[in-house]
């Protein structure tokens, strides 16, 4: 049987849509739940499913992260295959789109909070040791690592997965709170002596605020649910995409479309997913996030040249090697990655389906590396067309308008504003 034919789309379509969504609410339903460092806002996600997937029945992510687009897509009534390396971010994206029943709910977090008041939760006799965080005590004050351990062991007894599922992610963002890392940013910073004297978290009162949070978000989600006309299946794994996409998960030709936003580079010099997840991870007893830094996208250095058939993407690689060879080959193995996970992706699209990737052309030593342009050839050497790309402004960036790409003093450079949604097409 052939593939079925999806998606009439104006090939001259504008690029030139309004795609920052400035102003807008970016934490509604259960996106609500978690922060994720450099998570893509379920606006851009909505958009694209809005625009493109209207005849859709399947949706792959193949960097899920903490699940936007898996919750955009199941409140289309579209069913949802997410993958990710990160065992926080799968925790998140699975609470995300889990399902638990309402009144159980709210009778368990009635009882935390009841037990929380009377401080009858678990009782501690010595302070745990957390695997993970061998230096336990540079982190966490020590009235804080108790109420942590007395919440965590209250969640093991919880029996219904799903409940404990919301009741771990809200556990995950209050770790991170109530710990002495500064919060305003993703990476492990320890606060200064100064302000660590005054830090005396709220451990309980946090954990209850980010479940009744939470609460009101997920109503607000399963009212959507309630008005489909059948509730959307979604499957959260954690294969590599690099390395290839298991058949027996999600056959060839059988996905409608793939919305997704891969890392802007490699993990070691962008974004610290690792550091944003470690203490979370090792509270819940997750894998060791550091671990899995080592299998992301250009954690493996090459040590000779890789030619691409994107030319933009070439010249900007020969400009960073004439300055610096060990860096460029950092960046070659970025892409190498990059074009790899993105066949083995397009195999799994059906013909007349589309692929979404937001990206973001970063600086290295001075040089924009055009990764729109990259991905596009890369999906053009799979069989693909470019439909459009579109670009959109960052508002209200978490990173500084200018860094130090040298760690000269003095020496500043611009870092991104915008973002590209590339869109292509199978045919």
């Amino acid at each position: 049987m052939q593939p079925r034919q999806l998606f009439l789309i104006d090939e001259q379509q504008t690029s030139f849509d309004d795609w920052t969504f400035n102003g807008a609410s970016t934490r509604e339903l259960t996106h609500v739940y978690h922060d994720y460092p450099a998570r893509m806002i379920p606006q851009i996600a909505g958009k694209l499913l809005d625009l493109y997937g209207s005849k859709a029945t399947t949706l792959f992510d193949p960097f899920c992260g903490s699940g936007t687009s898996l919750v955009e897509a199941t409140v289309r009534g579209i069913n949802a295959f997410g993958t990710d390396l990160n065992p926080l971010a799968r925790l998140i994206a699975k609470a995300k789109t889990a399902l638990p029943d309402i009144k159980q709910l709210e009778e368990q977090i009635a009882l935390f909070d009841r037990q929380a008041l009377e401080d009858q939760l678990h009782q501690l006799g010595e302070l745990p040791v957390v695997y993970g965080i061998p230096n336990l005590e540079f982190w966490f004050k020590p009235q804080v690592v108790e109420k942590l351990w007395r919440i965590r062991e209250w969640i093991k007894t919880i029996q219904d997965q799903a409940i404990q599922l919301f009741f771990q992610v809200a556990f995950s963002e209050t770790v991170r709170e109530s710990s002495n890392t500064r919060k305003d940013e993703f990476k492990l910073y320890r606060y200064p002596p100064e302000r660590l004297k005054t830090h005396d978290p709220n451990v309980y009162g946090m954990m209850s605020s980010k479940l009744h949070r939470n609460l009101q978000g997920y109503k607000k989600y399963r009212a959507i649910l309630a008005n489909l006309k059948q509730t959307a299946r979604v499957t959260i794994c954690d294969f590599n995409t690099v390395e290839g996409i298991p058949t027996e998960l999600i056959p060839e030709n059988s996905v409608d479309i793939v919305i997704t936003s891969p890392p802007y580079g490699d993990s070691g010099t962008t974004v610290a997913y690792g550091q944003f997840s470690r203490l979370s991870a090792a509270w819940l007893e997750l894998e060791d996030p550091h671990k899995i830094d080592r299998k992301l996208l250009g954690s493996n250095p090459i040590q000779t040249k890789v030619e691409f058939s994107s030319r933009p993407l070439s010249e900007a690689i020969e400009q960073i090697y004439q300055k610096d060879h060990k860096r460029a080959l950092q960046v070659i193995s970025f892409y190498r990655d990059l074009r790899a996970s993105t066949a083995n992706v397009a195999k799994v699209i059906r013909k007349g389906g589309i692929a979404g990737y937001v990206v973001g052309n970063r600086k290295v030593r001075g040089v924009v590396l055009p990764t729109d342009q990259a991905v596009q050839t890369f999906f053009e050497e799979c069989g693909f067309v470019h439909v459009t790309t579109y670009r959109r402004n960052i508002p209200n960036k978490r990173m500084p308008l200018k860094n130090s790409p040298t760690n000269v003093a003095g020496v500043l450079d611009h870092t991104m504003t915008g973002e590209y949604i590339v869109v292509m097409k199978r045919v």
